[in-house]
């Protein structure tokens, strides 16, 4: 084990870039198995990234590529999460800078989770996952006037092809899709009102959407149950938004979307989500770099 002291190393990612000053920071530590909960959440406040990954031995009779699979936790500076796509993507280009490009499997609360991991011609490593199965639930007249008010959105605003749904693949986001980039760039909400709702429907984020093409989205990601603003790039968003898309007939069963997010943060990631017909899972993907 690597160490600072007698505590594990703390390394710092970005996801979703290979430029360390775009993208979703995380904390990785590699190896957590000395870290109690209280001190993996301590670690990833004290960091104060939207969420921060923890690798420990895999649990017993999980069959993954030898070596290569591990029990991964996510935690935000406020609690624990069940999945978190860019700090997963993190720990993988984290662990192929030292292990080499290829399979991973992690054990996560929503379930095994295979990420691959290769490199191109200049170096750059890139990390895809494969979800969970998605699922779509409606969402509530009430509880949808109550998010929109929180973040000071009229209906009018919203775009009528993209009806609000709460979709899930591996945590719960709600959806919703504005009108217009206008509307997507003007993000000003009421926090606390919105954390309540999020935590009542048990929401990690709320997805943010506006389609400038068949297959170009830019998205956004209030996150305040996790206590930050904004998260800069959202993976298991991307993953939710996939299952969303192509359940409700938005998009082909074969696709190959691209988001962009963090834009209006200062810090551009993509990230590329991934549709197979006869395959209900979504495949997300981008690049990774170490920060530092």
């Amino acid at each position: 084990m690597t160490t600072t002291g007698s505590r594990p190393e703390v390394l710092r990612y970005t996801a979703f870039s290979g430029d360390p000053a775009g993208g979703n920071p995380a904390g990785v530590v590699l190896d957590a198995g000395a870290l109690d909960d209280g001190e993996m959440l301590a670690v990833a406040a004290q960091l104060g990234y939207s969420e921060s990954a923890f690798l420990t031995a895999p649990p017993e009779g999980l069959d993954g590529p030898e070596g290569r699979t591990y029990r991964i936790r996510y935690f935000s500076p406020k609690a624990e999460v069940p999945f978190c796509g860019h700090a997963t993507v993190a720990t993988a280009v984290a662990l192929a800078e030292r292990q080499g490009p290829g399979p991973l499997l992690f054990a996560t609360q929503a379930g095994p989770l295979p990420v691959e991991v290769t490199a191109s011609e200049d170096g750059t490593l890139r990390a895809t996952l494969t979800s969970v199965e998605p699922r779509v639930e409606d969402v509530d007249g009430a509880d949808l006037a109550e998010a929109l008010a929180a973040l000071g959105w009229p209906a009018a605003d919203l775009d009528p092809a993209f009806p609000p749904r709460i979709a899930y693949a591996g945590a719960r986001h709600l959806v919703l899709a504005a009108a217009t980039r206008a509307r997507l760039a003007d993000l000003d909400y009421d926090f606390a009102r919105l954390e309540a709702l999020m935590h009542r429907l048990d929401l990690t984020t709320v997805q943010l959407v506006w389609r400038e093409s068949p297959t170009l989205f830019h998205v956004r990601d209030p996150f305040p149950v996790g206590g930050v603003v904004e998260d800069p790039a959202t993976g298991a968003a991307a993953a939710a938004f996939g299952g969303y898309a192509r359940e409700l007939g938005l998009v082909p069963e074969d696709a190959v979307l691209t988001l962009r997010q963090g834009e209006d943060l200062g810090r551009p990631g993509e990230l590329t989500v991934t549709l197979r017909a006869g395959d209900p899972r979504v495949r997300v993907g981008g690049a990774g770099v170490r920060i530092g």
